[in-house]
């Protein structure tokens, strides 16, 4: 029997349920005064929506004393389709080896007939050890106080839902 390596592409894929409405999601995710309210509370400044237009996740001063750099994430939009789909480049800049590194996110944004919305974030991570390990966060990661996608997303959905994040 020959065993043959396959070569996959490294996916991370996060789900949650709304209640909300799509156009509610879309200035959640793509809005300062929406993203500094949830998860790591960076202000996102985007240039724009078409391809190719640039955005930037301010990091917020606390974390800013603790030595992060003004901007944390920045990228390119790759597509967008508002309130529905947004995809970007995902390039981190909290460290000197992690920024070498450029992922993308998709941001797909579903409504049903009961008002609850389904927001799908696909963190495609392949060729990006660094990201793949820090957004790809174990139980032992979260103990070491580390949140990432699902506490971004569970914090979202808290603050859509009842006025107020944690």
């Amino acid at each position: 029997m020959t065993m043959q390596a396959e070569t996959a592409v490294a996916t991370q894929v996060y789900r949650v349920y709304i209640k909300a409405s799509p156009q509610a999601i879309w200035d959640a995710i793509t809005k300062p005064e929406w993203t500094e309210r949830f998860g790591y509370r960076g202000s996102v400044e985007f240039d724009g929506f078409e391809p190719g237009d640039g955005y930037r996740y301010h990091t917020p001063a606390e974390m800013q004393a603790h030595g992060l750099p003004a901007i944390n994430v920045d990228g390119e939009v790759v597509e967008a389709d508002p309130p529905r789909r947004l995809v970007q480049t995902w390039h981190p800049r909290w460290s000197d080896d992690i920024a070498a590194e450029t992922s993308r996110v998709t941001y797909d944004i579903e409504e049903d007939d009961s008002g609850i919305t389904r927001l799908t974030v696909t963190h495609e991570v392949d060729g990006t050890p660094l990201t793949a390990s820090v957004i790809g966060l174990t139980d032992a990661r979260l103990l070491e106080g580390g949140g990432g996608w699902p506490m971004i997303l569970s914090s979202l959905k808290t603050l859509l839902e009842t006025g107020e994040s944690f």
